[in-house]
Order: structure tokens, then sequence, then C-alpha cells
């Protein structure tokens, strides 16, 4: 009999992921480990390969499908000696929880792809009518200008307004009419009852022809509720320090010189990192919500910027290994990474973040905490500065400000002081990192 082929969770906490591209078409013959289609979540873009062997026998989820559902059908899969006509009354299986109603794919599929539901079939006409996404608030063409900065002001959801003036269009006088009568407010408007973001609103502000409004991808979206989370529920605590670089940089320039691999300043800083973390291991910490998680190792997540986002690959074991091996390591991931060949292994974990803004030019700035780790450190660019020696003589040093964030449930701030002396001294002093 026919068998769905479902929609993966190509990491834990994947909910829905854009079908990008199918490597197979109706009436293809595949076998088990065959690539049948590239499936895109916020990170990364992967190759999906067949479990079972058959015949694809219709494709319900068109490439370029965005947010479709884990465990949604997105085909469905002949066995042998089966054609077309055994998809005949045939009903994939819902998505637990989900609420929507199945219909024999003769009759509904080919909708369904089109409008390019997440819902792989509609009910049928026996069946009661699923209800259809409510619609957004009234356009630019049914409201005046004046009549939506001012709904944006008193946080008035124009959507719930009537209109009128011209062929229903909303005026000022309908919205003021709306704010006497207490009516279209909305529980939340960001900017001004709430956090949260009302995007009726915050359009109001501005006139029609004013701006570019450029729809966020998977990414975009999941980094801002991330960072909004991690901003707004875990304790900050910012601590910043300098660090003379010029003993690094002649190093650098040595090892450079003589060996095939060119080392970064920012190889040393991921070998520092880890090695203060091993020799301040309560810096190397998570926090579970009612425990805390003491990582043996210092798996260090790096922040490599790519279009449209951010993401950040993992150092595996940055402790255990030397400047050569870091080298090679960083380079590999950063170049994934921007391919968005990663595997969410290798994104997501990590016992400590860093993030370096130094190439370009930035001299301090601070982070937010990549949770569950307990710290992020950011790194600035190193510049000449004129320094008091210790004999109280003036000096040139090239100096490099770093901050420490630190999740306060997890690193108070003594151990971030601690943490970062220890970096510190592996920066200024790096040969005493081969010890």
């Amino acid at each position: 009999m026919p068998t769905p082929i479902l929609m993966p969770a190509l990491s834990p906490t994947m909910e829905s992921g854009k079908l990008s591209a199918w490597l197979v078409k109706e009436g293809d013959t595949v076998s088990s480990g065959d690539v049948m289609c590239e499936i895109e979540t916020d990170k990364a873009t992967m190759e999906v390969e067949c479990v079972d062997e058959g015949t694809i026998g219709k494709i319900l989820v068109e490439a370029g499908t965005e947010d479709v559902l884990v465990n949604a059908a997105i085909a469905i899969l002949l066995e042998e000696g089966e054609d077309a006509s055994a998809l005949e009354g045939y009903t994939p299986p819902a998505i637990p929880g989900a609420p929507v109603a199945a219909a024999p794919v003769a009759t509904a599929l080919v909708d369904d792809v089109a409008s390019k539901q997440v819902a792989v079939a509609a009910a049928p006409a026996s069946a009661p009518a699923v209800s259809a996404p409510k619609a957004a608030s009234k356009s630019a063409h049914f409201s005046s200008p004046l009549a939506r900065r001012i709904a944006g002001l008193e946080g008035i959801d124009i959507g719930l307004v009537t209109g009128t003036g011209p062929n229903g269009r909303i005026i000022k006088r309908d919205v003021l009419d709306a704010v006497k009568n207490g009516v279209a407010k909305p529980q939340a408007v960001a900017g001004f009852s709430s956090t949260a973001v009302d995007a009726v609103a915050v359009k109001a502000l501005y006139a029609e022809d004013s701006y570019e409004e450029i729809a966020a991808d998977g990414m975009r979206k999941v980094i801002a509720k991330r960072m909004t989370e991690t901003a707004r529920d875990v304790p900050h605590i910012f601590l910043t320090i300098d660090c003379a670089i010029d003993a690094l940089l002649s190093a650098r320039k040595g090892l450079n010189a003589s060996g095939e691999v060119k080392i970064s300043v920012n190889d040393f800083v991921i070998k520092a990192a880890a090695m203060a973390l091993i020799k301040v291991p309560e810096a190397n910490a998570s926090w579970t919500g009612d425990s805390i998680l003491m990582h043996k190792h210092a798996d260090i997540s790096m922040a490599v910027a790519i279009e449209g986002g951010l993401i950040t690959p993992i150092v595996t074991n940055a402790d255990l290994k030397g400047l050569a091996e870091l080298s090679l390591n960083t380079k590999d991931l950063a170049t994934r990474a921007r391919d968005r060949k990663l595997s969410p292994s290798e994104y997501q974990g990590g016992t400590f973040s860093i993030s370096n803004m130094g190439m370009m030019g930035i001299k301090q700035f601070t982070s937010i905490i990549n949770s569950p780790q307990g710290a992020i450190l950011s790194v600035g660019s190193g510049e000449k500065r004129v320094i008091v020696a210790a004999g109280g003589d003036f000096v040139a040093k090239t100096m490099m400000t770093v901050t420490l964030a630190c999740d306060h449930r997890v690193i108070d701030g003594s151990v971030g002081a601690s943490f970062l002396a220890a970096f510190k001294g592996f920066i200024e002093q790096p040969v005493s990192m081969l010890l």
C-alpha cells in the first residue's frame, strides 16, 4: 500500500523547515539511501535520503514551500507493483495534534500544493470546512495614512475599525470614534503597552511609501525569538579587561613565516579561551533550570556572519588541539557555515561562545549569551595605545579589549574575573599555551 514520506526533524528543536528542492520527480524509482530532497532549516541546508524503496507516486509539497511542519506528509511512495491507481481514496496521515482534516489524494492534494499550505490535505466536501486563516488587518487601500498613524499611537487594531469613507475606507473620524468608544484595542501593541510586536502599529508610524518591507526568513525569525528570550530571561553581567597582544602578534608572525598553515589572531583567542576554561572550570558551565552542567572539555562556539544572519559552529575539544589543527578546523567550519552545509551537531551545543569583531574595527562591544551556555566573550580590535609601564614610563603597546558576558545563575562575578585573568595570561604570554 502507499507509504507517506514525512517531513523529517533534522534537529531536536526543529518544528518546521523549508522544502528547498526535490531531487526526484513523480514516477522515479528510489532505493534506500538515495538522496530525495533538500530541506532548509534556520541554520543549514541538508540532503534527505530515502529510507525505503519504491516509486515516487505523488509529490505533495512543492519545492520552495516554507514552514512545512515536521511529520507532515511531503510525498507518497508506492510499493513495487503499485501504480497511480493505488492513490485513489488514499488519505495521508494527519500530523499528530494538528487541527487539519484529511481528504482523498485524488480530490484535495492538488489544491493544497498550489496554495502552499503546510497541511498536505484539505477537508472532504462532506466534512466541516477547516477554518481559513484570519484575514490580515485592512491594508493601505482601505485606510488613510492619518488614520493608520492615529491607530498606531492609540493602540488601535485598524483591522477591527469600520470605515465610513468612500468605498468603506477607514478615515480619521472612524479611528477617533473607536478610541472614544474604547473598542478595537488589541491586548498587546509594540512600543505602546507591551513588549509584543504589532506589525500594524509599527507600520502605522511611517508613511506608506517611505519604506520597503522585507519578509523575515526562517533564520532571522529564530534569531529574533532566541535573542529576545535570552535577553529577557538570562541575568547578564559584563566584565571587561584589556590584553596586550604584542607577543602574540610576534609569535603569529614567526609561525606563519615558517609553516604551511596560516594562523589567525582568532585561533589564538579560541585556544586561550579553551585553556582558561580548563583552568577555571566553574566558567565552563551551563544552566539547566534546576542544575548546573560542569563541562569536561571546552567546546568553543565561534560566531560566523552568513547571509541573512549568524551561526555559531563549534570547535570541539578546543583545549586539546594545537594552533595548526585549530586553524584548519575553524576555516573548514566557517566555509561550510557560509555555504549552509553544517550538520545540526556542528552548531548546536557548545560550552562557551566567542564573538570576534576586531577585524571589523570594533574596539569594544557586548554580546547576548548563547543559551544554554553560561558565557560569551566579545573580542575587539587590537590598537596601539600609550600606557604606563610598571616602572612609570610611558610605552606604546598593542591592546585588545575583551568583554565577558556571564549568566549570573551559573557564573558569579568572581568566577568571571578569574576566567578573564587566566585568559589574559595566555594571550599575553602565548608560549604558556604550549605548557
